[in-house]
């Protein structure tokens, strides 16, 4: 297994604010204008993009939403669990790797609108993982809630959120 720091070397990732490392790797050329999307986007916006997402187990990725759809894809180290609620406030969880006969699955596509954090399973490694975003990924389409606001809207989930949050 490559180390941590070698990853980020390499693939010339940066910091993430929801946590862990990124680089954007793919943003098409084409993009889609203001007038074909909804009306929640401000602005036309890339057909897709794409990142390398790197995640170590001294951290997680908080929960946080698009309003686009993101497709996951596993890449190397230990799978990692993906934590999803629905606006109707339903959590589950998926792991994305490659151990099909565990139940692992390589790719998964997190709804536009719904609330995910991410987690490496093992510990003392990494997730490097691929998500790809359609339409385009752009930081006004991102939010990112504290753990007081989103236990005030998702009491029921409260432990699972002050897991995954920063405070």
């Amino acid at each position: 297994m490559n180390s941590i720091k070698s990853i980020v070397t390499q693939l010339d990732l940066k910091p993430h604010p929801e946590g862990g490392y990124f680089k954007e790797t793919y943003r098409s050329v084409g993009s889609i204008k203001a007038g074909s999307l909804d009306k929640s986007y401000n602005g036309e916006r890339n057909y897709s993009t794409c990142i390398y997402f790197l995640l170590t187990s001294d951290n997680f990725s908080a929960l946080h939403r698009i309003k686009q759809d993101e497709i996951w894809h596993f890449y190397d180290g230990s799978p990692i669990r993906l934590h999803i609620i629905t606006e109707a406030g339903e959590h589950s969880e998926h792991i994305i790797g490659n151990d099909l006969s565990k139940g692992q699955v390589p790719q998964f596509v997190v709804s536009g609108g719904c609330w995910f954090a991410a987690e490496v399973v093992e510990k003392d490694t990494y997730s490097l993982v691929g998500c790809t975003v359609s339409p385009g990924f752009s930081f006004e389409d991102f939010e990112l809630k504290s753990q007081k606001e989103l236990t005030n809207i998702f009491p029921h989930l409260s432990n699972t959120i002050a897991k995954l949050t920063h405070h």
